[in-house]
């Protein structure tokens, strides 16, 4: 399984959903980035993803985007591919 990291916040219920959503396809360890702990990650999440907003999630070495993206990229059939191939 791929490793998954995921820059978000403590009230984000976008990042809820997308933990759901990547918990239901059997990810069993997220390496969360707590961007309103620490504004240096803050900045680090918007250098490397060029957004503002959380969540911001990585499969391996693939930016996936947001709950929006990775909602529509499970959709479309590509996220389980993402998980194995990482």
């Amino acid at each position: 399984m791929a490793r998954v990291l995921m820059y978000s916040t403590a009230v984000c219920p976008y990042c809820q959903m997308a933990e759901r959503l990547l918990t239901a396809k059997g990810v069993k360890n997220i390496e969360k980035i707590r961007i309103d702990l620490d504004p240096a990650k803050r900045d680090e999440m918007m250098t490397r993803t060029q957004r503002r907003t959380v969540p911001q999630i990585y499969i391996g070495d693939t930016h996936v985007g947001g709950f929006d993206d990775l909602s529509a990229l499970e959709k479309a059939g590509g996220l389980e591919p993402l998980l194995k191939a990482n």
